[in-house]
């Protein structure tokens, strides 16, 4: 074997050696906090309508499972969009329904914790999660969003963070808050 193979091939053996574990470490590990049950469609419409979702709007579903609310936000409603979930499995689904649907242009799909995610340019941000992740999730939010996002989550509320408005759809509780201006001392 040439001298050139030789170090061709120890490059060759190292890749595959180090690769494994740094594609380990990009991709999530931990299970999903909750296990996918879907939005119901006319829950999703009223959802995008509550936060009065429209063009210039870019849509984060935290948890996003089958892409529904995020092919709904930008076929619909004319939104971009981007789903997160923690799970490979619905994130294949959710690239295959996008292209289904023809809204692969609009819309993106990432495999991350939710908790981990960078969520700073949305300006809606949707969730069908427990009252808990919500509560946990409730200082990303505050943080990391812009005065003004709106949130919106199907069937579970934040505790003592009173909603802006509460919708029901057949039974079903929506709630909508949005992230207030900034004080001068949270700045």
């Amino acid at each position: 074997m040439s001298r050139k193979k030789t170090i061709a091939a120890i490059v060759l053996v190292c890749v595959l050696a180090i690769a494994p574990a740094a594609w380990a470490q990009s991709a999530p590990t931990r299970s999903p906090d909750v296990v996918f049950v879907p939005t119901p469609q006319e829950v999703v419409d009223a959802m995008l309508s509550l936060a009065h979702v429209g063009k210039g709007d870019t849509v984060y579903d935290l948890g996003c499972g089958d892409g529904r609310i995020v092919i709904t936000a930008a076929k619909k409603f004319g939104a971009n969009a981007v789903g997160i979930d923690i799970d490979p499995e619905r994130i294949q689904e959710a690239n295959a329904n996008a292209r289904r649907e023809g809204v692969t242009g609009k819309v993106s799909f990432r495999q991350e914790d939710l908790f981990q995610a960078d969520i700073k340019s949305a300006s809606v941000v949707t969730l069908y999660l427990l009252s808990t992740l919500n509560q946990k999730l409730k200082p990303k939010l505050l943080a990391e969003l812009k005065p003004g996002t709106r949130i919106v989550s199907h069937a579970f509320d934040m505790g003592d963070w009173k909603p802006e408005k509460e919708s029901d759809v057949n039974g079903r509780r929506i709630y909508l808050w949005r992230i207030p201006a900034k004080t001068a001392s949270a700045r």
